[in-house]
């Protein structure tokens, strides 16, 4: 299997957040599906943060804190982690 660069998992995210833009966050959460099914993304943690925004968009708050704070776990970047921790920690303050 040809692995996927960084640059590869960033085309993936920005035409999914494209497909929400033009046709709603559900179309954009369904091609996120057919990269969970691709064991080079799997579990990669952009996944939860695009699917985390497209989920906010369609107003599921409870999923989109689960998939922030799974992202913030997963991601080795200290300002990702933070931005993502932050996210969870507005909409969980804002359920209140």
């Amino acid at each position: 299997m040809i692995p996927l660069t960084e640059q590869d998992r960033t085309l993936w995210d920005l035409e999914a957040i494209a497909a929400a833009m033009v046709h709603g966050p559900r179309a954009g959460l369904t091609l996120l599906e057919a990269l969970d099914a691709d064991e080079r993304m799997a579990g990669h943690y952009r996944l939860d943060a695009v699917r985390a925004h497209l989920l906010e968009m369609a107003g599921d708050h409870q999923a989109v804190i689960a998939h922030y704070r799974a992202a913030a776990g997963r991601t080795t970047s200290i300002p990702e982690r933070d931005y993502l921790t932050t996210q969870a920690a507005r909409l969980a303050s804002e359920r209140k």
